[in-house]
Formats: structure tokens, C-alpha cells, sequence
């Protein structure tokens, strides 16, 4: 009697042939989808973000759908694309300016600076210093000065093509927000499903913990940065300092890259006092501490509403994204760093914490 036999029979060629197909389709499908994978990535941080507060538009605007995404879209604009355009027309309408002004010393007006006589032990040093170079028409100083111009202008010839590809991601991201927003649900559903496909319950409560992850960083980060630069822009511009609007916006990158306002703060303080304006520039000086510390304050408090991370976290990976992302990576850096924390977390206590004692443990090694 022959028993049925309890081993299947592969077939190997099958298998290799099909792993191998299976791969090369997703490699395809990676390479086409590669120039729209930063855009859309952008996008569903910003959706996740920001999904409740169009949901309460949608409640506000008679429950139509369409209603609250073009609202949506519309500050979207507001808070990305026009930023973005006051900085390039800015630095056009500037550059020039600023380098002819740098390759002509006489075009520049010193200030008298007569309160550095009043410092103690150098004031008079300096004010004789500071005179012998006003008397030179400023050539001394130029002198120094002039090889490092050409290397800036250089150097930001070189990063316009990184603003370009920014600008490209950043119209991606628009595009990509509006079809999430009309149809996030659908979207949202499809990625728990097919976490549900890989891991079960586990892959399911990944995703749920990657959007708490995510609006953890628009929270903590975005926002923070958000108010810190529109305060410090109002210091600004309460204190009579020119361009107020685009630094305004660099007040705002600086504070994405966890740099902080003081970076555009202090010199606007220093100009004020250079050109005797000391009034506002000691109001702007108390703003500038009240606008600077903010961040130790609001920054954890917005995190914690998301989700508790670390703060070493949050800057690792806006430091990181933007080195291996360029400006885009500001926004996804600290989110695929959040996001991969909170999900190793949750995996490392899954298990049990050690019980046994170092000691123990060091005695059980010696026998």
C-alpha cells in the first residue's frame, strides 16, 4: 500500500523565475514613480498634518467636500508658495544691488558710531580705529571683503538648481494634497489594508502610529516655526528694519532647520544700534529674547500632542534630511526618523523589560 507522501515537490526554476520577475516589475515601477516620490511623500505629511482641520472646514462649509480642499489648497499656497516666491524675488531684485555696492566702497555710508567712546578702557581706541576706516572710504575693509563676494554669488549660482528641484517638489506637493484631501479616506483605508496584508493587527497599528508620528513633527515643528517667525517678522517690521518680509521667510527656514530666529534677529539689533537707533534697538532686543526662548516652550508642548519624541530625534533628523534631501528634506527628515522610532518602540516592548540583575548575570559568565 503506498502511502501519499506528506513533501511537496518545488519546482525551483518557478520560484527563482517568479522572485525575479516579482522584483524586476517593482524596480520598473520604482524608477517611473521616482520623479513623484519626494512630491507625494511631501504631500501625505502635510494631509496627515493637517486632515482634521479640513474636516472642520468641510463641517463649516455645508459638508462639501469640494469646498474645503480648494480652502485647503488655497492656504497651502499661502503658506509654501508665496514664501517662496517673496525670497526668489527678493534675491533677484537685491543681488545686483548688493555687489555693485560691495565692488564700490564709496558708494557706502558709515555710520558716525560716536557711542563708542562711552566703552570704557577701549572706547577711544576703537571710535579712532573706526574713523581711520571711514577716512580710507571703507577700501581697507572692502579689501578683505571683495574675494568673498564673488565666492557667495558663486555659491548661490550653484544652489539654484536645488531651489529649482525645491520649487518643482513643492508644486508636486500642491497637486498631490488636493487629490489626498478629496479622497483621503479611500487612501487612508488602502495603506491599512495592506499593512493588515503584511503584519495583521501589528502592521495596522504601525500606520496609526506613523500618522501620530507625523503630525508630532507638523505640530512640534512647522508650527512652532510658523509663530516664531511671524512674531520676530513683526518685531521687524514695528522696528523699521528694510525687507522685513523676506527675512521674514529666512526667519522661517531657520526655524524649520532648528537654527532659530536669532540667526536674522541679532544683526537686525546690531544695525539698529550702528545706526543710533538705540530705542528700538533695545524693544527689539527684549522681543528677540521673548521670540528666541518660544520654542523651548511651545515646541515639546505641540509634540506631546501627537506623540512623545525625543527632541535629539527631531533635530537629527532635520539636520539629515536636509544633507540628504536638500530644502525638502526639512519636512521629511524628522518625519522618517519619528516615524521608524515610534515603530521600533513599539516592537522592543513587545518583550518583557530584564529582571535579572547585572551581578547575576556577571556570575552565571564565570561559571
Amino acid at each position: 500500500m503506498n502511502l501519499p507522501s506528506s513533501n511537496k515537490r518545488y519546482d525551483l526554476l518557478q520560484i527563482i523565475f517568479g522572485v525575479l520577475f516579482i522584483s524586476l516589475m517593482t524596480i520598473a515601477s520604482i524608477w517611473i514613480i521616482q520623479p513623484f516620490i519626494l512630491g507625494f511623500a511631501w504631500a501625505g505629511m502635510v494631509v496627515i498634518a493637517t486632515w482634521p482641520l479640513m474636516i472642520r472646514l468641510q463641517r463649516i462649509l455645508w459638508g462639501r467636500r469640494i469646498l474645503a480642499v480648494i480652502v485647503m489648497t488655497l492656504l497651502l499656497i499661502l503658506l509654501f508658495v508665496l514664501p517662496i516666491a517673496l525670497l526668489i524675488n527678493s534675491a533677484i531684485e537685491n543681488g545686483v544691488p548688493l555687489v555693485k555696492m560691495a565692488s564700490d566702497p564709496s558708494k557706502l555710508h558709515f555710520p558716525d558710531l560716536a557711542w563708542l567712546e562711552s566703552i570704557p578702557l577701549v572706547g577711544d581706541k576703537a571710535y579712532s580705529g573706526w574713523h581711520a576706516l571711514i577716512n580710507s572710504g571703507g577700501s581697507a575693509l572692502m579689501a578683505k571683503v571683495q574675494p568673498y563676494v564673488g565666492q557667495t554669488a558663486g555659491w548661490f549660482v550653484s544652489q539654484a538648481a536645488h531651489l529649482g528641484r525645491f520649487v518643482l517638489h513643492c508644486s508636486l506637493m500642491l497637486l498631490f494634497s488636493a487629490l489626498l484631501y478629496s479622497r483621503g479616506e479611500q487612501v487612508g483605508m488602502g495603506f491599512r489594508h495592506f499593512a493588515m496584508r503584511l503584519a495583521g493587527e501589528r502592521g495596522d497599528a504601525a500606520v496609526v502610529l506613523a500618522g501620530q508620528a507625523i503630525r508630532a513633527v507638523a505640530l512640534g515643528v512647522v508650527v512652532t516655526a510658523i509663530v516664531q517667525s511671524v512674531l520676530g517678522g513683526l518685531g521687524l517690521a514695528l522696528a523699521g528694519i528694510p525687507y522685513a518680509t523676506i527675512l521674514t521667510v529666512v526667519m522661517f527656514i531657520c526655524c524649520v532647520a532648528q537654527i532659530g530666529p536669532l540667526l536674522v534677529l541679532i544683526p537686525a539689533i546690531i544695525w539698529l544700534y550702528w545706526s543710533g537707533d538705540n530705542t528700538w534697538g533695545t524693544v527689539l532686543l527684549i522681543w528677540s529674547c521673548v521670540v528666541g526662548s518660544l520654542d523651548s516652550v511651545l515646541r515639546p508642548v505641540l509634540i506631546r500632542m501627537g506623540a512623545d519624541l525625543p527632541m535629539l530625534l527631531i533635530l537629527s533628523g532635520v539636520i539629515g534630511g536636509l544633507f540628504a534631501f536638500g530644502m525638502i528634506g526639512l519636512f521629511i527628515g524628522p518625519v522618517v526618523l519619528a516615524v521608524s522610532y515610534r515603530l521600533i518602540s513599539l516592537w522592543v516592548h513587545e518583550a518583557p523589560e530584564p529582571q535579572t540583575e547585572i551581578e547575576d548575570i556577571t556570575k552565571l559568565i564565570d561559571e
